[in-house]
């Protein structure tokens, strides 16, 4: 099965917001031109200076951290591309917000049931076939859709053709594991005011490389948290056991012989 991706190329991006104003429309959001991302507005395009416009929107991670650290399993990953998240699991940890490397999923805070808001990459459309509504809204060609491979191999094309243009690496390739939206740009990523520290490898293996490590440690560590469980419980079972033996005692004391 394809699994699909975007490619977002800053050089093409004028900045005219028609990407947001889509995924709005898509996805029934209130109209605005937010340059931050909220739970009113799953991408946003913001102005770097020099006529150099990002977009932001959820990466769709290769292997998601925010599926990982959910625990009650909101997140999933699906073979298609996009991570999905269901509301009606969700229990408001938020851990998926402490976790996401790229600090994409919201809150709606002033809702009566409160619940994670990010973008979908418009997964109903994906399994209809269509593009996502953003890239089919792009009157420039800044962000396109399709699968992943084709367009890792379109970016690498750009690179080739056109050096001086482009900053020598394909974002998203492997940042964190990889991700399902791809940018390329002709500054620096992190003057885009993306992370630029993230490893390679996914974020939940190397949790899961660091526990696999202290086995022991955490074994130890869940016994002696049972003892001081049971401690503390038979500690408070025995004194109540004294009182009411005490009260017993009073009771027949009081009592005519």
């Amino acid at each position: 099965m394809a699994r699909y991706a975007l490619l977002f190329d800053a050089t093409l991006c004028v900045g005219c917001g028609l990407c947001r104003d889509a995924c709005k429309t898509e996805n029934g959001l209130p109209p605005g031109e937010e340059t931050r991302l909220s739970a009113d507005a799953y991408t946003v395009v913001q102005d770097r200076g020099d006529n150099v416009y990002v977009r932001r929107l959820c990466m769709h991670c290769e292997n998601p951290t925010c599926v990982s650290v959910c625990p009650v399993g909101a997140f999933t990953k699906t073979a298609l591309g996009p991570v999905l998240y269901d509301e009606q699991k969700c229990i408001g940890c938020r851990y998926c917000m402490q976790a996401c490397p790229f600090q994409v999923p919201t809150y709606t805070w002033n809702a009566v049931a409160p619940r994670v808001r990010k973008c979908i990459f418009c997964f109903p459309r994906l399994e209809k076939g269509l593009p996502t509504a953003c890239a089919e809204a792009c009157p420039t060609g800044a962000t396109i859709f399709g699968e992943r491979e084709a367009l890792i191999a379109e970016a690498q094309k750009r690179m080739q053709a056109n050096p001086e243009q482009y900053v020598n690496h394909i974002y998203g390739l492997q940042e964190a594991g990889g991700t399902s939206v791809l940018m390329l740009s002709g500054i620096s990523f992190e003057r885009l005011g993306l992370p630029v520290n993230l490893p390679d490898q996914p974020l939940p293996m190397l949790t899961w490389n660091a526990l696999s490590k202290i086995p022991n440690v955490v074994a130890v560590g869940g016994t002696a948290l049972y003892g001081l469980w049971w401690v503390i419980n038979r500690r408070d079972e025995v004194g109540r056991l004294h009182a009411k033996l005490k009260e017993m005692e009073e009771r027949d004391d009081h009592q005519p012989h």
